[in-house]
């Protein structure tokens, strides 16, 4: 499915209600979703410990 199609069918699938921030938001969410599918495709990521030793400098 192309990423047209992808924008298309999440708009389709609202409600006929629904406003431009909650179409913008719910483009975003898809849209952090496909980027974090093609980092873990492209080997973009990180180890258990390598996330553990992150989230320890972000509490300090």
């Amino acid at each position: 499915m192309t990423i047209k199609e992808k924008v298309l069918n999440a708009v389709t699938e609202l409600p006929q209600n629904v406003d431009f921030e909650e179409i913008l938001e719910r483009l975003y969410f898809l849209y952090k979703v496909e980027t974090g599918l093609q980092q873990v495709q492209s080997g973009d990521t990180l180890t258990h410990s390598q996330a553990m030793l992150s989230l320890k400098t972000w509490h300090k």
